[in-house]
């Protein structure tokens, strides 16, 4: 019996730039792989001696090509080569010049796909976040309020004061703060308006701007749920690739699905532009589609840390065997990003809420194939490709979109071990990862909450929210505020809103359970009877800045009796001699 021959195996190292192009070895008209050899040490040297600094080269996949087993490895340089003859090149262009390749390169690019997402943090560790939360003193609030404009929309000295005075702690709630304009006092929780996470990303895209003038910036999709906030943002020169939907735009700036035809700014894209990832993440296919292109990712990543705790946390249940359950809204970008991040790891599946998950553990508890059926038009679209209900909810994970209710998540949570233990006994408690944890809730949205909370068990006369009409956890609040004070709780995205002390434009956030896919404005009532003094909560979304939230006083304050109403530095002046 002859033997088979043994096929030679090559190590080759793909070598990345911040910019995710590889660097090829440039041969005339041909394209090579630059740094290869019989073993790793072999292959390390000749990429060492190209360029000094790198990370450490890593395994990913094998490919056999041209006779030879290629061990590819990924490594990420810095700086420009000591070699001539290494030549940067976005992974998109050497896909659409296949002649120019050698047939190894051309092999091993042909399977580079899957691990595309790997390559703009080839040098954190996967334990690491992109990019923390920076300390106070390391702020650098004043690069988005450095004219009037912003100025007004960002700074608040009363809200300043409110901070300084009511948050001994950045994880806690305290008592609301009480001011007192005598026509009317304002409850101000003590927790309200930007979380760190937003904090970063909107100084993120204020210093990209000011540290490029001259480079298209674009941010992948709205930065923050706030049409103050990104409005400035377009003033200052950025512009978006797509909705918050995540429609494309064209290059006249019109969703494409409004200019057919028109060539899209995602097509238009080059090495030299420069695109924001919001707060909120990215998906996997939007991230790879830049990576194709040869554009920066981490540096320009500004995803919060907190959403990637849950991508982190996911990731972990998949490793040990759960299904992940994503406690979201299908449509929101966190939940898009959470669930295209989580697939890589483990089977996925979105629900929007307990009754929803009612509808899940009706499948979970029968063995009727009929009703297991069921799952796949239930949750058609929100679950992993090649979903199996047998095999695939026996073991469960819960993790959520951040800006959701906590109590919520808790309670889905809770219904799913108790479910669990009735089918399967006292020991199936393990079988729902998450239980009794709080390892994916964010802090900022629990304490916002908490503060609310707070402030709604004082006699009130009406709440004011105000946050985006996207903006998720403004309307998370908003419902809190609802259930204390019913129609006289309102969600507003500024002081424009208040129309008078009688009218308010009060915006109806979307709602699948009440069969409304899009939103409204409608104007509500608001006092008839204006001669007492009033008492108002007043809060902000995540994603409101301090300046609307005080103009949402000021404009109060204009509609109010001025012989009964103290002004804004007399109340300031009560915090200062508190």
């Amino acid at each position: 019996m002859v033997a088979s021959p043994t096929v030679p195996t090559l190590v080759c190292v793909l070598a990345f730039d911040r910019s995710n192009r590889l660097a090829v070895r440039k041969l005339g008209s041909k394209a090579g792989l630059a740094f290869t050899g019989t073993d790793l040490d072999m292959a390390a040297a000749r990429l060492g001696s190209a360029f000094a600094a790198h990370t450490q080269p890593v395994e990913y996949y094998t490919v056999t090509a041209a006779g030879r087993t290629h061990r590819v490895y990924f490594s990420q340089v810095q700086d420009d080569p000591s070699d001539r003859e290494i030549v940067f090149f976005p992974i998109e262009s050497l896909e659409a010049s296949p002649d120019m390749l050698a047939p190894s390169l051309r092999a091993i690019l042909a399977e580079l796909e899957p691990h595309l997402i790997s390559i703009p943090y080839l040098h954190i560790g996967e334990n690491d976040f992109i990019y923390k939360f920076r300390p106070e003193k390391e702020r650098n609030a004043s690069i988005y309020a450095n004219d009037p404009e912003s100025s007004a929309l960002y700074q608040s000295r009363l809200c300043e004061l409110i901070k300084q005075q009511t948050r001994t702690h950045e994880r806690s709630a305290s008592d609301p703060v009480e001011l007192n304009f005598g026509a009317a006092t304002y409850l101000i929780p003590s927790h309200f308006g930007f979380c760190l996470g937003v904090k970063n990303a909107i100084e993120r895209a204020y210093e990209t701007l000011s540290a490029n003038p001259g480079r298209r910036v674009f941010m992948l999709s709205e930065l923050i749920h706030n049409p103050f906030v990104n409005a400035d943002l377009l003033r200052r020169g950025l512009s978006y690739l797509q909705t918050d939907k995540g429609v494309p735009f064209s290059v006249n700036g019109k969703p494409a699905v409004a200019d057919p035809g028109a060539p899209l700014i995602w097509d238009t894209l080059t090495p030299d532009d420069i695109v924001i990832i919001p707060a909120f993440g990215a998906t996997d296919e939007d991230k790879r589609r830049l990576v194709r292109k040869g554009i920066a990712v981490c540096q320009y990543d500004a995803t919060c840390m907190l959403v990637e705790k849950v991508w982190k946390a996911a990731r972990n249940y998949g490793r040990a065997g759960y299904t992940v359950i994503i406690h979201g809204k299908a449509e929101h970008e966190e939940t898009k990003a959470t669930f295209s991040n989580t697939r890589r790891h483990a089977p996925a599946l979105i629900v929007r809420d307990l009754d929803e998950i009612k509808q899940l553990g009706r499948i979970i508890s029968s063995d009727d194939p009929a009703v297991r059926a069921e799952f796949h038009t239930l949750f058609a679209g929100k679950h992993t490709p090649g979903f199996d209900v047998d095999r695939d909810l026996r073991r469960v994970a819960v993790v959520n979109q951040t800006t959701l209710l906590v109590n919520e998540t808790r309670a889905i949570i809770t219904y799913l071990r108790e479910l669990f233990i009735s089918k399967y006994g006292p020991e199936a408690a393990e079988h729902v990862g998450g239980s009794g944890r709080n390892d994916t809730l964010c802090y900022a949205t629990q304490v916002n909450q908490d503060a609310l909370a707070k402030a709604l068990a004082a006699p009130l006369d009406a709440a004011f929210v105000i946050g985006g009409k996207n903006s998720s956890n403004t309307y998370q609040l908003y419902r809190l505020c609802a259930q204390t004070l019913g129609d006289k709780a309102y969600f507003i995205q500024s002081e424009a809103n208040i129309r008078s002390l009688a009218e308010v434009e009060h915006y109806v956030f979307p709602s699948m359970h009440a069969g409304r896919l899009n939103g409204k404005t409608e104007v509500r009532p608001l006092w008839t009877d204006t001669n007492r003094p009033k008492r108002v909560l007043i809060t902000g979304g995540a994603s409101c800045p301090d300046g609307i939230i005080q103009q949402v006083v000021v404009r109060l304050n204009s509609l109010l009796p001025p012989e009964n109403l103290r002004n804004l530095e007399a109340v300031i002046a009560d915090f200062q001699t508190a």
